[in-house]
């Protein structure tokens, strides 16, 4: 089913929000809301779900408008953050509520909720309590209760936050298994951009009430269309440039910055404001030498060792620069006041400015 909003604003008290926001999520999607708190991903996720009601505008599911339709009848099911468990219920009981609450026979939804708490590996917990569950069964449980309903929609509010790390890899594998079985369009609100890059069809990078990119998560990576974009997912360095030279051989662009003339195989247009995005894992460090095109000086400010990867902040004349690389290539790691060249690859991407 696609989903849709159609000309949406939306205000809280003097602040706009929103404003003739369009957006379409294709049917059978994993579609990600991707930014900061505050940028408005959580909102158009309850309007979806019915709890918020737009100022102005639609939202349509397929070719119905659902603006007025209230949240019981709209067939969405919906993973809370904080999972949001009947306490006093068993497992089982949780699972099936949505179905006794669709007047679904009794035998049939205790069938159906021991069905899908075998799909998600908790048929041997159903009838102990939500509090004698880790937080992954809880997630576990409260996504077997969204998916029971066969829902016309999957809305994910952050569900994956509150985990630790290699549990939140485990459980998002899981997630997009069960989506992919389902082939249920399904909306995912989150902050955190790996999680977006690893289990999204497309992403929408949103920042203050704007969508600012649509893509797949390879093209919102490698060719992000502004600043922000860049740097929230992939956590980019951003080179002023000053202006464009005539391009070098084989159609390389030539930019001139603050830091030397640097290359770029970018084909976005170079605007006013415009930056040079360049990935922390892409840079190489060299030993300091003659000054050449594409080498940028700098001194090593600080070395955080992370096991396979060593990352380096690292001064220059336009502030700091980070370089993420392999602990295996470095026979031995260089330290804070060491000198280095840093060689921004052809690879780094032209980006619109983010305004005022």
């Amino acid at each position: 089913m696609q989903v849709s909003f159609e000309k949406i604003d939306q205000s809280y008290g003097n602040q706009t929000l929103f404003s003739q926001l369009d957006l379409e999520i294709p049917s059978g999607q994993f579609f990600t809301l991707l930014g900061p708190s505050g940028c408005g991903k959580t909102t158009l996720l309850r309007m979806l779900a019915g709890f918020v009601r737009p100022d102005a505008g639609r939202v349509r599911f397929g070719n119905d408008d659902v603006t007025s339709v209230p949240v019981h009848h709209r067939g969405v099911g919906i993973v809370f953050q904080d999972y949001a468990l009947f306490p006093d219920r068993s497992v089982q009981a949780n699972v099936a509520y949505g179905l006794l609450a669709r007047r679904v026979p009794k035998a049939e939804a205790t069938d159906r909720a021991a069905a899908m708490l075998k799909r998600v590996g908790l048929e041997a917990f159903k009838d102990r309590a939500p509090a004698a569950l880790s937080g992954g069964q809880r997630q576990r449980v409260a996504m077997a209760r969204a998916l029971v309903i066969k829902p016309r929609l999957l809305l994910l509010d952050e569900p994956l936050s509150a985990l630790d790390v290699k549990l939140r890899v485990e459980l998002r594998c899981m997630i997009r298994e069960l989506q992919q079985e389902a082939g249920i369009t399904t909306v995912f609100v989150t902050h955190d951009q790996e999680e977006a890059l690893a289990m999204s069809d497309q992403i929408a990078v949103m920042d203050r009430g704007q969508i600012v990119q649509i893509g797949t998560p390879q093209e919102i990576y490698v060719q992000p269309r502004t600043a922000f974009a860049a740097d929230f997912v992939g956590n980019a360095n951003l080179i002023p440039i000053l202006e464009e030279l005539p391009a070098a051989g084989g159609g390389t662009r030539r930019l001139r910055t603050p830091v030397g003339t640097l290359f770029t195989n970018s084909h976005a247009p170079c605007l006013p404001g415009a930056l040079l995005a360049v990935r922390c894992a892409e840079i190489l460090l060299h030993t300091p030498g003659t000054t050449q095109d594409g080498k940028v000086p700098g001194v090593i400010q600080h070395v955080e060792y992370r096991g396979s990867t060593v990352g380096y902040t690292i001064q220059t004349a336009i502030g700091s620069l980070h370089v993420d690389t392999w602990a295996s290539q470095n026979a031995q790691l260089r330290q804070r006041g060491d000198a280095v060249a840093l060689e921004i690859p052809h690879s780094a991407h032209i980006v619109e400015g983010r305004p005022c």
